[in-house]
């Protein structure tokens, strides 16, 4: 039996049609899964977990070949379309609205694992069901184990996602979603009512404002790369994910240290995530240009006392 990936992640791969102030694009690689293991594989191997229809082609599965993605768990459905997401952002780019979504062979997904992929030691599971992200995270022995969710599991299946966080170790969301699930609109005291829910981490995407990072006894907010042209936000927190869980299972370590680095590098590749359509900008992106945008991290963050 071959040895497991580092990381696994569990999610969506989907075909999206975007329009935003400064283009547009019919047909424009995307899901969750996606986004997050390209993101990821700069940092470790990576096994992506999802389902594509035949209209999924061998130039669309390049993109995970390109990054030696593992795709020994990605379903194709014979006869089925894959999911596809239309979507539009205003001159407000953290907020996208949504004109069409089509499950297709989404609709039925049921995550199969190889035996292998069981035996990873850290685990992202997408934007999903919380019923669907129970199962998987039930059958990986994984040492870490971080989740997304979204506004609508909070306001449907609430129950059952409130099930799911109690059995991660992390919860990346955004933070219209942690304000909602929390039930109040402090961000601070949101984050500390979550994290009595089970979960020993929060790491809270905010868009062009940054991010931040709870725990019960330590905090930490790093402000986003600031860039002239951001083109494309779709994936950014998906990308954003896929480099903090990469870093920390390059590291193989979870200390305070090591999780602020992650963050950064989590915002390392949003950044770079958004300035071109897809994820055609981390497709030609280089490890030097990684290492260079996080000292500049250092660098804009840093003073004297």
């Amino acid at each position: 039996m071959s040895s497991p990936t580092p990381l696994i992640v569990v999610g969506s791969v989907a075909i999206d049609s975007i329009r935003t102030p400064f283009g547009a694009r019919e047909r424009s690689l995307g899901g969750a899964a996606l986004h997050f293991s390209v993101s990821a594989s700069f940092f470790t191997e990576v096994s992506v977990v999802a389902v594509v229809g035949d209209d999924f082609t061998d130039e669309d599965e390049a993109v995970f070949h390109e990054r030696r993605v593992n795709t020994e768990n990605l379903q194709r459905i014979s006869g089925g379309k894959t999911f596809r997401w239309v979507g539009e952002y205003g001159f407000d780019l953290n907020t996208a609205r949504t004109l069409d979504t089509q499950l297709n062979v989404f609709a039925d997904f049921q995550p199969a694992l190889s035996e292998t992929a069981k035996k990873s030691p850290f685990l992202f599971l997408a934007n999903i069901q919380p019923s669907l992200q129970r199962k998987v995270r039930e059958q990986v022995d994984a040492r870490f184990v971080a989740m997304d969710t979204m506004n609508y599991w909070i306001e449907q299946t609430r129950d059952e996602l409130l099930k799911t966080i109690g059995v991660v170790d992390a919860l990346i969301i955004n933070d219209a979603e942690v304000r909602e699930l929390a039930g109040e609109p402090n961000l601070i005291r949101a984050a500390r009512k979550i994290l009595t829910l089970g979960p020993q981490i929060i790491v809270v995407k905010r868009g062009e404002y940054g991010a931040a990072y709870f725990t019960r006894d330590s905090y930490f907010a790093t402000p986003a790369f600031p860039l002239e042209s951001v083109f494309d936000p779709t994936g950014a927190g998906d990308s954003f994910a896929g480099g903090f869980m990469g870093y920390l299972a390059q590291a193989d370590k979870i200390d305070e240290t090591t999780m602020r680095r992650s963050v950064i590098y989590g915002s390392v590749m949003a950044s770079y995530n958004v300035e071109e359509f897809s994820c055609d900008r981390l497709r030609r992106l280089r490890p030097e240009e990684i290492r260079q945008r996080f000292h500049r991290f250092k660098e804009f963050t840093h003073f004297e006392i």
